[in-house]
């Protein structure tokens, strides 16, 4: 699967003709069949050639007559536009399908057989209304059907594009105030440290403009983000902070939601390292397994019981998120012990 398949779930027309071909051709050799089946019954058999050139070539006519019904559809759809503009539109395509399929009689019995003698054009154009009318509107409605649930999940998938840009906007002030304040106590605290850390700061913030507008990024420029993140930390907190990095290089082509991990690092720095005198190791690891990718951040922090402790911002947002991206096909799970350490464990389609 594609990252825009999640995004999008309009059919392609290459697929709409595939299934618009597949599906005349079964017709064509169902009729076939039963066109034989009745004639055995009447004592009159036929060769499966005299069915099936007659069945396949009356059903092969209807493709470029369905892709009209389609497009007339999409372009004219009743309910969805007056209709004194779309009642108009599907009684030409009506009479364009009446015309056309008369034509083609006409045209290629002598090859394909329909009538042994052809009829008078105007038999046959009668014909081709009793025939051809209630038949072609039956696929007007079909195309109707199609072309509702298209935009309806069009206009989900929109819908979880924009809650995908509201949370990611969410995430970003919420970080840069969080670097802001470290800032502030480093001036205090350790001037030469602030100062390094407004240059990482900076250097971040660019990176984060590199990406921004993206839903989905590669992996290894989430983890390199993910690094100037904790460089600006690391400035801050010294050797309190380790860092450690387990990244399998067939995991870093993978797409994943911008900002997934920088919330998840900076509750293990707020909640597992700030309450700590003693170095705190952060792992970061990710891997791919079973057509999905698995990220996990790990510390040796202060921990908390997860059956009192409510779920934060960072936390809910980065599900909130992998809900709107994934439509359930994911997993978050967060395992911590008092005294012991955190673990976010994160599981992914492998997008590319």
């Amino acid at each position: 699967m594609e990252a825009r398949e999640l995004l999008t779930s309009r059919p392609t027309p290459r697929r709409l003709w595939l299934w618009n071909v597949a599906w005349w051709t079964a017709f064509g050799f169902m009729s076939a069949l039963q066109n034989r089946q009745m004639a055995a019954a009447a004592e009159r058999p036929i060769t499966w050639e005299q069915a099936l050139v007659p069945s396949l070539t009356s059903a092969w006519l209807w493709i470029p007559l369905t892709w009209l019904a389609v497009i007339v559809a999409r372009r004219a759809p009743l309910g969805a536009t007056p209709w004194w503009r779309s009642v108009p539109v599907h009684l030409g395509a009506t009479v364009a399908v009446i015309v056309f399929r008369a034509t083609a009689v006409v045209v290629l019995n002598g090859i394909v057989g329909w009538y042994s003698t052809l009829p008078e054009p105007s038999d046959v154009l009668v014909a081709s209304v009793l025939n051809n009318v209630f038949f072609y509107w039956l696929i007007t409605a079909a195309a109707h059907a199609v072309h509702y649930a298209e935009n309806a999940r069009l206009r989900e998938s929109q819908l979880a594009q924009a809650q995908l840009h509201a949370l990611t906007a969410q995430l970003q002030p919420h970080f840069l105030f969080n670097a802001l304040n470290t800032i502030a106590i480093l001036v205090h605290e350790n001037p030469n440290a602030a100062e390094r850390v407004v240059v990482k700061l900076s250097a971040l913030m660019r990176k984060t403009l590199e990406v921004s507008g993206k839903e989905l990024v590669p992996l290894r420029d989430e983890l390199r983000l993910l690094g100037a993140y904790l460089d600006v930390e690391q400035a801050r907190f010294e050797e309190r902070l380790v860092v450690r990095w387990n990244v399998a290089s067939d995991a870093e082509d993978a797409l994943v939601p911008h900002l997934v991990l920088q919330p998840i690092v900076e509750n293990a720095i707020v909640h597992g390292l700030r309450p700590l005198p003693g170095p705190v190791t952060i792992d970061i690891s990710a891997r791919r397994e079973n057509g999905h990718v698995s990220i996990a951040v790990e510390d040796t922090g202060a921990g908390f019981d997860v059956t009192r402790a409510r779920e934060g911002l960072g936390l809910g947002n980065t599900r909130a998120r992998l809900e709107a991206v994934y439509r359930g096909n994911f997993g978050l799970e967060l395992r911590s012990k008092r005294g012991e350490g955190t673990v976010v464990s994160l599981t992914m389609p492998y997008l590319q």
